[in-house]
């Protein structure tokens, strides 16, 4: 069925005149402006900010808090030759910051080694018995954290006590405590005054780089671009510029490896936009840090070896295919287990894979919009990742009771935990009890905003080249969303490996356009026969067989009213996880679901009444498979009763059990109605029938076939099966409210 996974938002603020003009004159339609406007950007000053972001708005990098101290630290240890460790993260906001890190210090001749942690065996942060390893069998005696280190008290502390300093450069949420560490550069840090609170990993990296190397390195800004739009900070102020120049180094990498991984990808350089990165280059390099060692992605990103590239970029993309295949097949055993009965799921299981249970979390949670935990079981012990929706701080409901775990961490949408599997039934219980009692909206979904109503009329490529002035697009600076309403549906088709995805035509006032739907392939015969269908989409740009034209990208849909849909021909498939109509006796259960599948007709049409009666359905599915089509044979002719009656008194008895079928053939009447005719014969007493054995009673008095009430049922009967059979899924659905009304 086809159901929105968001509560949709509409924006509706006009923009001045004035503001239109000043928009006019940057080359914006006044969609783009609307859209601007919308989003605060709503004066002169604020424009020509939004629009003409430059590297030279960046803000001086000893702003940050003790910039001053990490530089002069590193600057000593390379002059006098100490071994440097950088230390970053397994994701691709540490990969790249442990890259950007690596280029910078090269550059200025240090001495230096990449470490990223393992997810499995090293866990996150500053880990104790690495920081020994590197000091006591490396000789290491800086070491340099990217992308962590504002939560490792314990290896940064016994770091410090052995006379190694560590410099931290982090950017996650900042405890009340912190380490001792040498130097701690970081954007929200108490005792600092940084203008943009937001940078990434990468971004904190970049701008040590920038103060070490006293200049802007363009060429870091790739790398730059991949962990920022792959951690997904806010894309405003700085952000946005690194970002913004940083698809552009992209577009035109040297880096080897970054050309070997778009080459397996499949990606054009040339048409590189933050899509790209967010939804190919990213997955595939947080691949490899959530199912193995990430460090191979540091010599992809830095190295200069052709053939080693080209097999790294081969692994990856290996590992993102496993990863994929991981996801799928742990959605699938999870989505099985959901207790529709409770408001939220906590999930677990041996065997799960512990790197991909976020994923997985958030998939699910987009498809039952609850709160959702997902644990892999192992020794006893119970790990994994919680997802929830806006009206549920997950952070707040499980804080309280710390003593349930073993290790517990997120904020209000994603959580962290680790448990003894005996907790798990209570974690539930805490979780559930904490909904029922802040009487939560439990399926509360997550807010869309639509920022404006489409008209295909009004739709052109160049609308897009608009609007791309406005990006790049990411948090805090969403790509647009528009509403389509108003439609028709012209077709309706899956595409891609096995019908995973859809594409339909839409049509508007004479104006059609494309639409992609990704992972909707299984709603194809929905989608088609949808009525007063809403569509909240995104514009894109289709290159295809060398024509550009625009298209539509599906992100929600919702119905207004009950969806009812024609699945009565042979080739129409029944939609997976709906229940049909039971045939329901008085007494019993209803169907428990907002999507039915009226499967079977009963005979009765007050069975099937019933069935209905007090229920409302979202979505009604209507295969009405009839057993005994008595709609295709019809009640019966005068001349075929006629008939039947002239041929069966040339005999003073007839064998109905062996010989029915030959007299249906001489008949030519289908042996279903002719069983029948014979039962109304024997009601009006024409006939007698014995064991088998038919007689005429040639006394019988004259009686009309209508007088009889086999014949009666078998006419309703008829004219129900013909409904059911033939009849519009409306009329079919009017007749059952009727009915229901009764």
């Amino acid at each position: 069925m086809i159901s929105s996974k968001f509560d949709w938002k509409q924006i509706d603020q006009a923009p001045s005149e004035p503001f239109l003009e000043l928009a006019k004159k940057e080359d914006l339609d006044e969609l783009a402006a609307q859209i601007l406007y919308e989003r605060g950007i709503d004066d002169e000053d604020k424009l020509h900010d939004f629009l003409s972001a430059d590297l030279s708005q960046l803000h001086d990098p000893y702003l940050l808090h003790d910039m001053d101290k990490a530089v002069d630290r590193i600057r000593r240890a390379i002059e006098s030759g100490e071994r440097i460790l950088i230390y970053g993260d397994y994701d691709a906001d540490g990969m790249t910051s442990s890259s950007i890190m690596k280029e910078a210090l090269e550059i200025l001749g240090a001495e230096n080694q990449v470490y990223l942690p393992n997810r499995f065996t090293d866990g996150y942060g500053p880990n104790l018995s690495v920081y020994k390893y590197f000091i006591e069998q490396q000789g290491i005696s800086l070491i340099v954290t990217v992308d962590n280190g504002v939560a490792g008290h314990e290896a940064i502390a016994y770091a410090q006590k052995q006379g190694i300093d560590v410099i931290v450069t982090d950017h996650h949420s900042m405890s009340d405590s912190l380490p001792d560490a040498y130097a701690i550069v970081h954007p929200e840090h108490p005792a600092g005054d940084y203008p943009f609170k937001y940078l990434a990993g990468c971004g904190v990296a970049f701008k040590l780089a920038t103060a070490l190397l006293e200049s802007i390195p363009n060429e870091l800004l790739d790398l730059v671009a991949i962990g920022t739009i792959a951690d997904m900070v806010s894309l405003t102020g700085e952000n946005r510029i690194l970002v913004k120049f940083g698809l552009q180094m992209l577009a035109q990498t040297e880096r080897i490896g970054l050309q070997e991984l778009m080459q397996v990808a499949d990606i054009d350089p040339s048409d590189l936009n933050e899509e790209t990165v967010g939804f190919k280059i990213a997955p595939m390099l947080n691949a490899l840090g959530r199912l193995d060692d990430p460090n191979p992605a540091v010599e992809l990103l830095t190295g200069f070896d052709d053939q080693e590239a080209h097999e790294i970029a081969l692994m990856i993309q290996g590992k993102n295919e496993e990863r994929k295949q991981i996801v799928q097949d742990i959605y699938d055993q999870a989505l099985a287990m959901v207790d529709p009965n409770k408001p939220a799921q906590i999930l677990a299981k041996e065997g799960w894979h512990p790197g991909v249970l976020g994923i997985v979390a958030g998939r699910i949670l987009e498809a039952i919009s609850q709160p959702v935990i997902l644990l892999t079981i192992e020794d006893g012990q119970a790990k994994g990742s919680a997802r929830s929706v806006e009206a549920i701080n997950i952070f707040d409901a499980l804080n309280p009771h710390r003593e349930i775990f073993e290790a517990f961490g997120g904020h209000a949408g994603a959580a962290g935990m680790t448990l003894p599997v005996e907790n798990v039934a209570q974690l539930s219980d805490v979780l559930c009890n904490y909904i029922f009692e802040k009487e939560l909206d439990k399926a509360g979904k997550n807010s869309l905003i639509i920022d404006e109503e489409l008209q295909l009329s009004e739709l052109s490529l160049e609308t897009i080249r608009s609007l791309e002035k406005l990006a790049p697009f990411g948090m805090d600076n969403k790509k647009p969303v528009f509403l389509l309403k108003d439609f028709k549906v012209l077709q309706s088709r899956i595409m891609g490996q096995s019908g995973a995805h859809l594409k339909l035509r839409v049509g508007q006032a004479g104006t059609e356009f494309d639409l992609v739907a990704f992972s909707q392939g299984h709603l194809a015969q929905e989608f088609a026969q949808a009525k007063n269908l809403e569509l909240a989409v995104t514009l894109s740009v289709n290159k295809w067989n060398g024509n550009t034209s625009l298209q539509l990208m599906l992100v929600d849909a919702r119905i207004q009213g009950v969806q009812l849909i024609d699945i009565r021909s042979k080739s129409a498939q029944l939609p997976a996880g709906v229940p049909s109509l039971q045939q329901v006796e008085e007494g019993t259960n209803k169907v428990q679901s907002p999507a039915v599948i009226l499967l079977e007709i009963p005979d009765n049409p007050s069975q099937l009444k019933e069935a209905f009666k007090g229920q409302e359905f979202q979505t009604i599915y209507f295969k009405n498979q009839i057993k005994q089509a008595y709609y295709l044979t019809g009640y019966g002719t005068r001349e075929q009763f006629a008939k039947l009656y002239k041929t069966i008194y040339q005999f003073p008895e007839f064998d109905v059990r062996h010989k029915l079928k030959d007299l249906a053939a001489y008949l030519n009447i289908p042996n279903l109605l002719l069983i029948k005719m014979i039962q109304i014969f024997e009601e009006l007493d024409f006939v007698s029938v014995d064991n088998g054995i038919m007689t005429v009673n040639k006394t019988a008095s004259k009686k009309e076939i209508s007088d009889s009430q086999i014949y009666q049922n078998l006419v309703a009967l008829v004219k129900y099966q013909e409904l059911m059979a033939l009849g519009t899924p409306q009329e079919i659905y009017d007749w059952l409210k009727a009915e229901d009304q009764d």
